[in-house]
C-alpha cells in the first residue's frame, strides 16, 4: 500500500493502516524536501505506483490527482468505525475513528469521512466529498460531488447539498443548498457563490 501526499492527513491515514496491520511501503509527494514521514520513506511524486490512497485533504486536489492516475485505489477504514454491511464504500475513501455509517448509505470514491461523523440510512455521498469531524447526516441526505461539510454540522432528513459547496462548521442545514455556494449558520443560509 502507498499514500500520495505526506501531510497531516497522511499521518491519520497511516495510523489507520497500522491499526489494521496493513503494511505501508512508502508515500509520494511533489515536495522534494520531504524525505520521510514518521519512519516511512517519502518518494518523488513522479515515481507514484499503487495500490494507493490519495492522502490529501483538498477535495479539488484529490479529484485532479485521481483523474491523472491509472492505478488501483484502496480504502482505509479504522477498526473503531461502525459500518452497515448494506452500506457501499467507494474506492480511495478514508473512514476515520468513531464514524458510524448506517444501512443502505452510499459513500462515493475518494471521500473523507472524518472522526466521529454519523451518516444515517440511505444517505448518498458523491465522489470527493469531505465530511468533517462530528458531522451528522440524518436519513436520506444527499451531498453532491466535491462538497465540504464543516465540523459539527447537522443536516436534517432528505436535505440535498449541491456539488462543490462549502458548509460552515456548526451549521444546521434544514433546506436544500444549490451547487457551488458557501453557506453557514443555524439555520444555514447561503453567504455567496464560490467557483
Amino acid at each position: 500500500m502507498y499514500l500520495y501526499g505526506a501531510s497531516g492527513h497522511a499521518k491519520v491515514i497511516l495510523e489507520i493502516l497500522e491499526s489494521n496491520n496493513i503494511p505501508l511501503e512508502a508515500l509520494f509527494d511533489d515536495n522534494d524536501s520531504i524525505k520521510a514521514l514518521f519512519d516511512y520513506p517519502v518518494l518523488p511524486a513522479e515515481e507514484v505506483k499503487g495500490p494507493l490512497i490519495i492522502s490529501i485533504g483538498s477535495n479539488r486536489i484529490r479529484q485532479k490527482i485521481a483523474a491523472s492516475l491509472n492505478l488501483e485505489f484502496e480504502t482505509a477504514i479504522h477498526p473503531s468505525a461502525i459500518i452497515s454491511d448494506r452500506a457501499k464504500i467507494g474506492e480511495g475513501t478514508v473512514i476515520m475513528q468513531g464514524t458510524i455509517i448506517q444501512t443502505c448509505a452510499e459513500i462515493g470514491k475518494h471521500c473523507i469521512i472524518n472522526t466521529g461523523a454519523s451518516v444515517d440510512h440511505e444517505c448518498v455521498i458523491e465522489d470527493f466529498v469531505h465530511l468533517s469531524p462530528h458531522t451528522t447526516l440524518c436519513g436520506n441526505v444527499k451531498v453532491g460531488e466535491g462538497s465540504w461539510i464543516g465540523a459539527g454540522t447537522v443536516i436534517i432528513p432528505r436535505v440535498e447539498i449541491g456539488k462543490w459547496c462549502v458548509i460552515g462548521a456548526g451549521s444546521v442545514v434544514t433546506k436544500n443548498i444549490p451547487d457551488g455556494v458557501l453557506a453557514a449558520g443555524n439555520r444555514c443560509k447561503i453567504i455567496k457563490s464560490i467557483s
